[in-house]
């Protein structure tokens, strides 16, 4: 396995990682997003993925830069905005090579710490979480209303 930044040619393999990330998103906004990364124009400061030694993709992770994150005392901190490994591919290092790049490439960067979050009732990325290191610091229910 490989895991580097992400190229190019990388873009449909990602946008087809994203939406399965998100499946409730509009496909279309999360191309959008990714073609703007490639463009030059980014929400997100890095994008990793995992390739097999085929050039097969595995996984994913994209970190982008947060003034604030819960339980942090740096700023700004990296945080990962998205971490998705296809299902074939989970429990055989492909989520711990994808956080160690992120790792070093904030350590790089002079960043003394790393965020990022999950659904609460997303029990297998809390514990992928914490089996890579990460602690707990905060849980939330969000709320809104239609006014």
């Amino acid at each position: 396995m490989r895991t580097r930044l992400l190229e190019p040619g990388d873009l449909a393999a990602w946008c087809r990682m994203r939406a399965a990330l998100w499946p409730d998103a509009d496909e279309r906004e999360l191309t959008r997003e990714a073609a703007a990364y490639l463009d030059g124009t980014p929400s997100l400061d890095a994008v990793f993925v995992a390739e097999a030694p085929s050039g097969e993709p595995l996984g994913m992770l994209e970190l982008s830069l947060r003034s604030v994150a819960e339980g942090c005392r740096s700023t700004p901190v990296p945080y990962v905005e998205g971490w998705y490994v296809v299902p074939e591919a989970r429990r055989r290092g492909v989520g711990r090579s994808l956080v160690a790049a992120a790792e070093q490439w904030a350590r790089d960067r002079g960043y003394t710490e790393i965020a990022s979050d999950a659904l609460i009732d997303n029990t297998a990325s809390e514990r992928a979480h914490l089996a890579l290191g990460f602690e707990e610091v905060e849980r939330a229910i969000h709320f809104r209303k239609d006014l």
